[in-house]
C-alpha cells in the first residue's frame, strides 16, 4: 500500500474519494491500495532557545548570539495526536511508499518533510504536484507522480527560510528588547521593513504642511471648465472680475479615441488587493476564503504569483468558459469572442498558474457570503481578461474668457468590452483626483459661448494617503517604488519583494497582534510603539533590501544554483555583526518603551 499525506483533512478527503479510499479510520482513510492521512499545518517546529541549554534560558546581551550547533525540533503539543497517527502509518509494514500531497509550494514541502524526517522514515517518497482539486487534476497528478528527490532543493530552500527567520527573529528580538527593556521588541526580516514603510508614510503625513489654493470655474455651453490652481484668492478674484462681460470662446478641442486593455488574471496579491478595496477583506481573510474555494474544487491553487496559464491549458480555458456561460447565472450574459491565446505564457508560470475558476458548477447556497464574493471576483476576472478592450473617446477642451484660460475633459464610452462583465461592480482603482472627467456636449473650436455662471472654489493640498491593506500589499510586492535612492532602488527592483504570497497576510496580522500597527476602517496606521521601534532599529533590519535579497537567494537555493550552507553562513555573519555593532544605549533611550505605571493611590 501507499501512504498519501495531505496538508489538511479536507484535501485528504478529496484525494481519498478519487483514490477509492472510502473507509474512514481514526486520523486517516483506507482503501484502494492507499492510506490517506493529513497534517494540520505545521506538526513539527523548531525548538525554542531554552531547549538548547541554560545559557539561553534568560534574555541577556552576554548570552547572544543564540546559534544552535545542531537544530532541534519539537512536536507541537496541540497536534501531537495527529503526528502520532502519521508516525504509526509511516512505520506500518504494509506501507511500501509515501506520497507527499501537501500544498505544492515551499511551505507545503517543509510541512511534509519535517514529519517524514522526525519520524525517521526511510521509505521511498513520491511527490504529487497539482494546482486544482478537481477529480481530473488529482487523477492526472497520481498518474504523473514525481520522485521526491526532485524537490530536495525546494526543501533545502524551505529549511533556509525557517532557520534564517529563527536566527534573525530570536537574536534581533532578544538584542533590542534587552537593550531597551520594557516591551518585547519583535524583529523580523519581513515584518520590520513592512512596519518601516508604514512609519515612513505616517511621518510624511505628520510633517505635511497643507497649502491653500483656489480654482475659478466658469459654466457655459453645458461645460464646467476650470483654471489651473491659483495661489492667492486676490488673483482668482481678478480673473472673475475680468470675465464679467459674459463671453467665452472655445479655443481648442482635442478628441482622441482610446482603449483600455483588460486586466490580467488574478495572482494572490491582486486578488487580495481587490477584495480589500471592494469588500474590506484583510489579506488573511481573502487567502482563507480562496483556500476554502480551492478545497471545494471551485478555483485553482491560490498561493500563486503568476497571472498567466501555461501554454498547454487552452482546452482547459475553453472548458471553463463553457461552464461559466452554461451554469453561472450571476455572470452577465455577454456576447464575446474569447481570445485565449493572450493568457497563455508558460515562461511566466513558475510553480502554479493564475487563479481561475474550475469547470465545476458551484452550489452557491453552500458557500458563505464572503466565499461567494471571492468566487464572483475570480469568475468575472477570468471572463473579462478574455474580452475585448474598453473603448472610449477622451475629449479635452480649452475655453478662453477675457485673459483667463479654462479647461475641461470628458470621457465618452464607445464599447464597454471587458467592463461588461463587471456591471455596477467598480473595477477601477479609487480615484481621489480633483479633476474627474465629465460628460461633455459636442463643441467646436472657435465656437462662442455665453457664461451662465462663474465661481471660486477653495482647496488645500493633500498629504500622502495612508496605506490600506490593498496598497500595503502592493508596496510589499514592489518595495522599490518606496525607495528614492537610485542605487538601492535598482538593486531592489531586481528582487521579488517583501516576503512571499503565502506569508504577507500573516506578517500584517502579526504587526497588528503585537501592537505595532492598528486598523482604522481600511487604513493601516503604525502605533506609537511602532513608530518608536523603527526609530531605534538599524537600517540593516528595516530596509526592504535585506528580505528582498533573501527571497532571491532562497529562489536560487530552490533551483539548486546556491548551496544551502553558503546561504546560512551569510545569515550567521549578519547576525553576529548586528550583535557586535549594537551593544549599548543611553539611560534615556532605555525608558522609551517603559510602561506607564498606574497610580493606585497615595501612601
Amino acid at each position: 500500500m501507499q501512504l498519501v499525506i495531505a496538508e489538511k483533512p479536507s484535501v485528504a478527503k478529496n484525494i481519498a474519494d478519487v483514490l477509492g479510499a472510502g473507509s474512514r479510520k481514526n486520523g486517516y482513510f483506507e482503501g484502494g491500495g492507499y492510506f490517506v492521512s493529513w497534517c494540520v499545518g505545521h506538526l513539527v517546529e523548531l525548538a525554542q532557545p531554552e531547549s538548547y541549554g541554560e545559557q539561553w534560558q534568560k534574555w541577556t546581551y552576554e548570552s547572544l548570539p543564540v546559534k544552535p550547533e545542531q537544530w532541534k525540533y519539537d512536536i507541537k503539543p496541540d497536534t501531537k495526536e495527529q503526528y502520532d497517527i502519521l508516525y504509526g502509518l509511516l512505520h506500518d509494514n504494509r506501507v511500501s511508499a509515501v506520497v507527499c500531497a501537501t500544498d505544492a509550494g515551499r511551505e507545503g514541502e517543509l510541512i511534509f518533510r519535517l514529519v517524514y524526517e522526525m519520524a525517521g522514515c526511510e521509505k521511498p517518497m513520491k511527490r504529487l504536484w497539482i494546482s486544482s482539486m478537481e477529480e481530473s487534476a488529482i487523477r492526472e497528478g497520481f498518474e504523473n507522480l514525481k520522485p521526491g528527490s526532485d524537490y530536495d532543493t525546494l526543501y533545502h530552500s524551505a529549511l533556509c527560510r525557517q532557520e534564517a527567520d529563527w536566527l534573525v527573529g530570536i537574536n534581533g528580538t532578544r538584542l533590542f528588547t534587552v537593550l531597551y527593556g520594557g516591551k518585547v521588541l519583535k524583529v523580523g526580516r519581513v515584518q520590520t521593513p513592512t512596519l518601516a514603510m508604514l512609519v515612513e508614510r505616517e511621518t510624511k503625513i505628520m510633517s505635511f504642511k497643507k497649502e491653500q489654493y483656489f480654482v475659478v470655474h466658469i459654466l457655459c455651453g453645458g461645460v464646467d471648465a476650470v483654471t489651473e490652481r491659483i495661489d492667492s484668492k486676490a488673483e482668482a478674484e481678478k480673473i472673475v472680475g475680468a470675465c464679467q462681460n459674459g463671453q467665452a470662446l472655445v479655443t481648442s478641442v482635442a478628441k482622441e479615441e482610446k482603449a483600455m486593455a483588460p486586466p490580467k488574471l488574478y495572482d494572490l496579491t491582486t486578488l487580495q488587493r481587490d477584495a480589500n478595496r471592494l469588500f474590506g477583506f484583510t489579506a488573511k481573510q481573502t487567502l482563507e476564503y480562496t483556500q476554502s474555494l480551492y478545497e471545494k474544487k471551485l478555483v485553482t491553487y491560490p498561493r500563486t504569483d503568476s497571472q498567466f496559464l501555461s501554454d498547454d491549458m487552452a482546452a482547459t480555458a475553453e472548458h471553463v468558459i463553457s461552464a461559466v456561460l452554461d451554469s453561472m447565472s450571476f455572470v452577465p450574459q455577454v456576447a464575446f469572442d474569447p481570445d485565449i491565446r493572450k493568457v497563455l505564457n508558460s515562461k511566466k508560470v513558475t510553480d502554479h498558474h493564475a487563479i481561475i475558476p474550475t469547470e465545476q458548477s458551484p452550489n452557491l447556497s453552500k458557500l458563505s457570503y464572503d466565499e461567494r464574493n471571492i468566487y464572483d471576483l475570480v469568475v468575472r476576472r477570468f471572463m473579462a481578461v478574455l474580452s475585448e478592450p474598453f473603448q472610449y473617446d477622451e475629449v479635452k477642451i480649452e475655453i478662453a474668457a477675457d485673459k483667463g484660460s479654462f479647461f475641461a475633459k470628458g470621457k465618452t464610452p464607445l464599447k464597454q468590452g471587458w467592463k461588461e462583465f463587471y456591471g455596477n461592480l467598480d473595477e477601477d482603482e479609487d480615484d481621489d483626483s480633483d479633476d474627474k472627467a465629465q460628460s461633455l456636449p459636442p463643441l467646436k473650436q472657435g465656437q462662442a459661448l455665453s457664461l451662465k455662471g462663474i465661481k471660486i472654489t477653495e482647496g488645500k493640498t493633500k498629504p500622502p494617503a495612508r496605506y490600506t491593506e490593498a496598497t500595503l500589499l502592493s508596496a510589499m510586492e514592489n518595495p522599490s517604488k518606496q525607495i528614492t535612492d537610485k542605487t538601492l532602488k535598482a538593486v531592489i527592483e531586481s528582487t521579488s519583494g517583501l516576503g512571499t504570497l503565502a506569508t504577507r497576510a500573516d506578517i500584517i496580522e502579526k504587526l497588528v497582534k503585537d501592537g505595532f500597527v492598528k486598523r482604522e476602517k481600511k487604513q493601516m496606521i503604525p502605533t506609537e510603539d511602532g513608530m518608536k521601534l523603527i526609530t531605534v532599529l538599524p537600517d540593516v533590519v528595516k530596509s526592504p533590501k535585506l528580505t528582498a535579497d533573501w527571497e532571491n537567494a532562497l529562489t536560487l537555493v530552490a533551483k539548486g544554483e546556491l548551496e544551502r550552507d553558503s546561504f546560512m553562513e551569510d545569515i550567521v555573519a549578519m547576525v553576529l555583526e548586528l550583535i557586535h555593532t549594537y551593544h549599548e544605549v543611553s539611560d534615556e533611550q532605555k525608558e522609551m518603551f517603559a510602561k506607564e505605571q498606574e497610580v493606585l493611590g497615595k501612601c
